[in-house]
């Protein structure tokens, strides 16, 4: 009989479970002044706070649940430097030198060598492997746009670098792709524990960092604005907003700028060492060209992980997670894979161009929003210069887009637009492969 399917306490994922020596932290109580309050306690968050601090700004996080509750804690780990529907050329057709588009390619070039030196920096323990992040094409014409991606990367300096039939299947141990791509700075993590670490380097640094205080308001003060929670006050110069799609009733209107998309993502029980030494012998991360993506990876125990969609429907908690299992087994020819011995799902949220975003709330009052299947590396590297805004850089001259927030005509019907579409997505995908 084989195991049961576990999933953490109260919906939380693998890494919540094996991560078990979380260090509580306390909840806000009474009255206290910052110059920069941080409303989420995930990667963006975070990272803010730890590269505010090391600036000499007083920083407060505070998190409605505990540190990684949300996206950050239910992902499956990839850290990817590059954005998910979009090249270089795209960037700046899309957004033009003069609007930034440079500056927002560099941004993104860096990242997950930002996350790497980060965790070398604060020795965190997060089971870290920098071998690269590989993108297979599923067919002829995936594979000519994996080329194109590969030189505009490799162009503006980046270890990006095509690979052909032979490189895909040495590499990962997959027969059937085309081709493909990799970026060597990508990698893989434990994301709750890097997340965990981070907290710790933002406190040794002088931030406050308090879980279980979701703030119920945020109103225009007398200096500055006021933030309010069950058992607390901040007075704050600034206010972050890094709650992705985890906001919840603390802005009607922020829920309309992005696409809610429910990923779910599964892990097997550890693989056989004859099996596991078949499969990304090098450690990397996998992510396809398909539309119903595919991907696959291994965490520091040798299990096996992957995520996918669901069309809408019924069950999805109990069905989807097994049709993962079994595209696993197929995709990966693996007719004895071990069972599934952890499942779980968190919400991306998702913007119309698919690129990071700061909104304009109000003077001193932004929101951040950067995961678009990139979370990771893109929010690391968006504390980074968001900290630049705390100290008084405009906001206008961070090297992200910036604006007040536009809601998505008719979001009420659009928001299930992803799992509509996905049969139609996983058609066009066999379309694409068929000889």
């Amino acid at each position: 009989m084989s195991a049961p399917v576990r999933q953490g306490a109260n919906g939380t994922s693998l890494w919540h479970a094996i991560n078990r020596d979380r260090r509580e932290r306390p909840k806000l109580q009474g009255r206290l002044d910052v110059d920069l309050a941080i409303v989420g306690g995930g990667f963006s968050g975070l990272s803010t706070a730890l590269h505010a601090a090391e600036k000499g700004i007083s920083v407060a996080v505070l998190e409605a649940e505990i540190i990684a509750w949300g996206a950050t804690g239910r992902n499956a780990g990839f850290v990817v430097p590059n954005f998910a529907r979009m090249d270089p050329d795209n960037i700046l057709a899309h957004l033009g030198p003069e609007r930034g588009g440079e500056r927002l390619i560099n941004f993104a070039a860096g990242s997950a060598d930002l996350v790497f030196g980060l965790i070398r920096r604060h020795g965190i323990d997060c089971d870290a492997v920098q071998n690269g992040w590989i993108q297979p094409a599923h067919s002829p014409a995936a594979l000519e746009k994996a080329k194109s991606r590969a030189d505009q990367w490799a162009r503006r300096g980046r270890p990006a670098v095509t690979l052909d039939r032979q490189e895909v299947e040495a590499l990962t141990g997959v027969r059937g792709y085309v081709g493909g791509w990799m970026d060597r700075s990508g990698g893989v993590l434990n994301p709750v524990a890097y997340a965990r670490g981070l907290a710790d380097a933002a406190e040794k640094t002088g931030a406050k960092i308090f879980e279980h205080t979701p703030v119920t308001s945020i109103d225009r003060g007398a200096d500055g604005w006021v933030l309010k929670t069950g058992l607390g006050l901040v007075r704050a110069a600034k206010v972050l907003i890094a709650t992705n799609a985890y906001g919840g009733s603390l802005s009607p209107l922020l829920r309309r700028t992005y696409i809610p998309l429910k990923v779910f993502q599964i892990a097997t029980a550890p693989l056989p060492l004859e099996i596991r030494t078949r499969l990304l012998p090098g450690g990397q991360g996998v992510g396809d060209t398909r539309r119903n993506l595919f991907t696959f990876r291994f965490d520091a125990d040798n299990r096996l992980i992957s995520g996918g969609m669901h069309i809408l429907g019924t069950g999805a908690d109990t069905r989807v997670p097994q049709t993962i299992l079994r595209r696993l087994a197929s995709h990966l020819d693996l007719p004895d894979l071990p069972p599934l011995a952890y499942s779980w799902s968190g919400i991306a949220a998702v913007e119309p161009d698919f690129l990071p975003h700061l909104l304009d709330l109000d003077p001193g009052l932004i929101a951040g929003r950067a995961c678009n299947g990139r979370g990771i590396a893109m929010t690391t590297a968006m504390g980074k210069v968001l900290a630049d805004w705390a100290a008084g850089t405009d906001a206008r001259d961070l090297p992200l887009p910036f604006a007040p927030p536009a809601p998505i005509p008719f979001h009420a019907l659009l928001r299930h637009a992803p799992n509509m579409l996905l049969g139609w997505s996983m058609l066009r995908d066999r379309i694409d492969e068929t000889p």
